[in-house]
């Protein structure tokens, strides 16, 4: 007598449904382990998508030079010890760079101001409404070009204004809907400690942003000459250089034997400065994500470990329990591997329907996460769903094996006498 896997599968599926309590108990685990992998894959996943579209738009063949590897506007106090004693930056660096590198098209200053200055913290105002929460910046005028990002309304400062030092502001899109709620930002005035700016643009929506939130929509951005004759203690200066197309590399070797010359570094002695990408930055992001990874998979292991413990626990009951009716089956002609299929199909069937309860439990739990924190990407991306059922239908296979070996092993004389 031959069993058909069509068979096989209808006598699993009907020793599930007879046993439902029992079946819900076994798999627990392995849908909790599931649900875990499938909902932090799906976070991550979209977490990395948001920094990815971050630093594409600041330039892909952007470089960033800067003294401290951080934030470059955190106070000195929140610095790596060793590089609190670095030099800063200077303006004149970019002029130079612009005429030694020849890989680059262009090179940008930033200066980027504290939270809070003197123990004052930056607030822009407007008659009823203010704002604590600004990212103050003096951007060279050429900085529009070199990272160009799209413009809500207005425009961009012009490199006349800049060398004015004009009161002028290009806004971020929040700090713009928080001080005007109506529109109309472009040609209305707002006052940051203490003085008087003109908004000549608002800047878009920004894309991407570490888990959801972008500061760029947070920008207060004005010209870098208004910025050093206001605040002429700060010395935060960030340079961003311009890649010619397809010459990134080259540029960057060029940038940090330049920048190695001119703060006179010793042959062998460690750069005391920072130069990175926007792909470097994504891969030291990747790095953080794997291990977060690797954590909810530890984590999550365990659950499938007890869930596959718990499967083959109850074949090996089951086969206990069905001595008789392997006998009989055997009796009639059954293979060993007809008995084998028998039980090994109900085991893959109990840990695939514990692997699709899993992804479905994810998909909400991705849901409501969206939900509650819309500043969190959540996307839950085809290959968890298609990985978290594989995996479950593995565990099936792996821990249903012995005990399906075992019924095919029983005599049927006595598994006949069986009572």
């Amino acid at each position: 007598m031959n069993i058909s896997a069509s068979e096989n599968i209808g006598m699993a599926i009907g020793a599930v449904r007879s046993h439902r309590f029992r079946s819900l108990l076994t798999i627990l685990g392995i849908v909790i382990g599931i649900t875990t992998v499938v909902a932090v894959a799906s976070l991550l996943t979209g977490v990395r998508q948001g920094v990815v579209d971050f630093f594409r738009e600041m330039g892909p063949d952007s470089i960033f030079l800067s003294r401290t590897s951080g934030d470059p506007s955190a106070p000195e106090n929140q610095l790596p010890r060793k590089e609190r004693r670095r030099l800063p930056m200077k303006p004149e660096y970019a002029t130079a760079l612009r005429r030694w590198c020849f890989s680059i098209e262009d090179a940008g200053l930033t200066l980027y101001l504290p939270p809070a200055i003197d123990g004052n913290p930056l607030v822009a105002h407007v008659p009823g409404y203010d704002v604590d929460t600004i990212n103050v910046h003096g951007a060279s005028a050429n900085m529009g070009e070199i990272t160009p990002r799209d413009l809500a309304a207005g425009r961009f400062y012009t490199p006349d204004e800049e060398q004015r030092g004009l009161h002028v502001v290009v806004l971020g899109s929040s700090v713009a809907e928080a001080l005007y709620p109506n529109g109309q930002a472009v040609g209305r005035t707002v006052m940051m400690d203490g003085a008087e700016y003109s908004v000549v643009g608002v800047y878009a929506k920004a894309k991407g942003g570490f888990f959801g939130e972008n500061g760029q929509d947070n920008d207060f951005a004005i010209p870098l000459h208004t910025a050093h004759a206001r605040y002429p203690q700060i010395t935060n200066y960030v340079i961003t250089a311009k890649a010619k197309p397809g010459l990134r590399q080259e540029a960057y070797y060029e940038l940090e034997a330049a920048m190695r010359r001119m703060r006179r570094l010793a042959t062998g002695a460690p750069n005391d400065f920072s130069i990175s990408t926007p792909d470097q930055i994504i891969q030291q992001f990747d790095s953080i994500m794997g291990l977060i990874g690797l954590v909810a998979i530890a984590v999550s292991g365990l659950g499938l470990l007890v869930g596959g413990i718990g499967v083959m626990n109850i074949m090996l009951v089951s086969v206990t329990e069905r001595t008789r009716e392997i006998g009989v089956r055997k009796a009639l002609g059954a293979r060993r591997r007809d008995i084998v299929g028998q039980f090994l199909v109900e085991a893959v069937t109990l840990t695939s329907l514990g692997g699709v309860l899993g992804v479905i439990l994810a998909i909400l739990t991705t849901m409501l996460v969206g939900l509650l924190f819309p500043s969190i990407p959540a996307t839950v991306p085809l290959w968890a769903l298609v990985t978290g059922v594989a995996v479950s239908m593995a565990i099936g296979v792996f821990f249903g094996v012995w005990p399906a070996v075992k019924a095919s092993r029983l005599d049927p004389v006595d598994a006949l006498r069986h009572e």
